[in-house]
């Protein structure tokens, strides 16, 4: 679970914003919405957190930073040295001259190691990547992993690294033969942990899956053909296919059965639907169903194996009544039996009803460009049983479009 996010010089986000979900402990129990933020905490935070506000007030860009983060602890060893890192500064002379920050504290196995399921503490990884100037590449001005053990009252270091490339890391993290390797082949533009994984060291490749574990639909490096690799997920995972079938029926989008066929050697999305003889293909079927079918990989995965699924615009052309079966997935132990977490971006104003003041957050540009995020939760005298719907669309908490 991610229950604090740190952002600057991001896309659309200038200034440092700071997403704090944490829940104090007066807020009364919501079973399976808001949750410990890991083992033995009275501290909770909620399962779904939708983002809400205006066309281009930066929403996308918010569960960006989650997707950026994944991918650059994942993947970034296989990204080219010459080439700029899969992210924008704020396009402003200063801002892209200027550092960019990310933060993201979250819960992980307290032992990443061990075999007997070892309970969850809070882990913070902060990276800082340098400004960026005409004739040079990214680089890395700063990374860290820090964790927080039972019984210990402060942070404990796991790595940490400077702009000159120098380490200091735990003996939990690595040894000192992995440690001078690393530090000769650690390039400016790639992460500790993505690089320590090229030497299988143990840890690192548990890290490496947790980022794994973050599904999205925001891709870090765009693929030319997202739909041919969406079809081979589906053609590759009889399991994934077999419970799109079973959800996409139950939702009542008029669609019986869901096959994945061979045409000149590719994939293929074929649509049985009731009183049809014959099959309907995927770009011919409603933008809802092509959307719920695009999206629903992503759900999957880490509803059935845990972790956080990160959808841009889940309500995209899906119906307003179907929408909060899908949250509902979230909170329910039977669908969701690990404990995912869903961020996502939304425009459905409805679903409002069906949400918690703590699982809203708002975004809003100011004049000037820059995105300003907070929760409803940060808003002092919201009731919990005010209409934030009818509140929202009054404008009594921002976060909606301003025409003429």
């Amino acid at each position: 679970m991610i229950y604090q996010l740190e952002i600057e010089n991001f896309y659309s986000i200038r200034e440092r914003q700071v997403i704090d979900l944490t829940v104090n402990k007066k807020v009364p129990d919501e079973p399976g919405r808001l949750v410990p933020i890991h083992d033995g905490s009275e501290t909770r935070a909620p399962r779904i957190v939708a983002v809400y506000g205006a066309n281009a007030s930066g929403k996308s860009n918010v569960l960006r930073a989650i997707a950026f983060l994944a991918w650059f602890v994942r993947d970034s060893f296989q990204h080219p040295a010459n080439q700029e890192l899969p992210f924008m500064k704020f396009q402003t002379t200063s801002t892209i001259a200027a550092p960019t920050s990310l933060s993201i504290t979250f819960a992980g196995l307290e032992d990443p190691l061990g075999e007997d399921g070892s309970q969850t503490c809070p882990y913070v990884y902060t990276l800082e990547l340098a400004p960026r100037k005409a004739g040079t590449t990214d680089r890395v001005l700063s990374e860290s992993l820090y964790y927080r053990p039972s019984g210990s009252a402060r942070l404990s270091r796991l790595f940490e690294r400077g702009a000159n490339g120098k380490l200091k890391t735990s003996p939990k993290f690595s040894n000192k033969r992995e440690l001078s390797v690393l530090e000769n082949i650690l390039r400016p533009n790639a992460s500790v942990i993505s690089t320590l994984g090229q030497l299988n060291n143990a840890v690192a490749l548990s890290f490496i899956e947790a980022a794994r574990s973050i599904q999205s639909n925001i891709l870090a490096i765009r693929f030319e053909q997202p739909d041919l690799y969406l079809l081979n997920n589906y053609a590759s995972d009889d399991n994934l296919l077999e419970a799109l079938n079973r959800d996409i029926r139950r939702i009542d989008v008029g669609v019986d059965r869901v096959q994945i066929l061979t045409r000149n050697g590719a994939p293929v999305a074929s649509f049985s639907h009731a009183g049809l003889d014959y099959p309907i293909e995927m770009l011919m079927e409603s933008h809802g169903t092509q959307q719920f079918f695009r999206i629903y990989p992503t759900l999957y995965r880490a509803l059935t194996f845990g972790g956080i699924a990160v959808v841009d615009e889940l309500d995209g052309a899906i119906h307003p009544s179907i929408l909060p079966e899908i949250l509902r997935w979230f909170s329910d132990p039977a669908r969701n039996p690990f404990g995912a977490q869903l961020w996502t971006s939304l425009h459905a104003v409805s679903l409002l009803g069906d949400l918690l003041k703590e699982e809203v957050l708002l975004c809003e540009k100011t004049p000037d460009g820059d995105t300003q995020v907070y929760g409803l939760n940060d808003i002092k005298g919201i009731r919990r049983d005010e209409n934030l719907l009818q509140n929202y669309l009054g404008g009594v908490y921002g976060g909606i479009p301003s025409i003429g």
